[in-house]
């Protein structure tokens, strides 16, 4: 069974308000995009890796992360389009005989490998599925004028994450169709399935942590989980060397 993972790194970060784009930024002692490509790459469940980027950025995405940090399961490196939606669209036509996709945002730097295996366990039985976390704040419905049309129930309220794994040929005809129709609505993965592959999409558990950054406050925030995750590993490796 061929797995593949796409990794989203094309975005622009207007919120981020720097001149770096978001995925290029450094987070603790590593750029946020590498984080998600080591864990895809030491993931024994993942064949492949299709990272998309700006066009402008390719060459530089091949050396700064795929040479430099050996990520050798990287198998193509593709232009994204001026949307996500094109963007996944790109890396899913770069995807070669492949069973399941599993599509996350490259500024989604803690994912870790038991939540791709998760995932993975969960699109298995289900065909599609994503990452997601019970809501922690009550959410409001607006109207115009940000006036509250109603309150959901937050017991039935989920956040969702990426990454997002659907059968390859189940998302790949999904949004093809899509395509097809008015796009700019179509804000995740999921989406796309719901509307135009006929098939329903469960969630399996994310984490809180795995944040996406998106603004400066986020990449605080991120500041102290790369810590807490290199403190880790300095305090395993000094087992092991214990132990030895």
């Amino acid at each position: 069974m061929k797995c593949t993972a796409i990794i989203l790194a094309a975005g622009q970060g207007k919120r981020m308000k720097s001149n770096v784009q978001k995925q290029f930024l450094q987070l603790g002692e590593y750029p946020v995009l590498y984080y998600s490509l080591k864990a895809f790459q030491d993931s024994p469940e993942i064949t492949d890796i299709v990272l998309v980027c700006g066009k402008t950025e390719i060459n530089y995405c091949k050396d700064a992360f795929v040479q430099k940090y050996h990520i050798d399961k990287v198998s193509e490196v593709v232009a994204g389009g001026k949307e996500r939606y094109e963007s996944v669209y790109q890396g899913l036509c770069a995807c070669h005989k492949t069973d399941y996709v599993l599509i996350h945002d490259g500024a989604r730097p803690f994912v870790t490998e038991e939540l791709i295996q998760r995932g993975l366990d969960c699109a298995k039985e289900y065909q599609a599925c994503a990452a997601g976390v019970p809501s922690k704040d009550t959410v409001k419905i607006i109207g115009e004028g940000k006036k509250v049309v109603s309150t959901p129930d937050r017991s039935h309220v989920w956040n969702v994450q990426t990454p997002q794994i659907f059968e390859y040929h189940l998302i790949k005809e999904a949004y093809e169709k899509a395509l097809m129709h008015d796009s700019s609505r179509i804000t995740d993965d999921a989406m796309v399935v719901e509307d135009y592959g006929n098939h329903k999409v469960w969630l399996y558990e994310g984490s809180y942590k795995n944040i996406k950054i998106t603004t400066p406050e986020d990449l605080e925030i991120g500041e102290i989980f790369a810590r807490e995750t290199y403190d880790k590993k300095s305090k395993k490796n000094e087992k092991s060397i214990l132990t030895y």
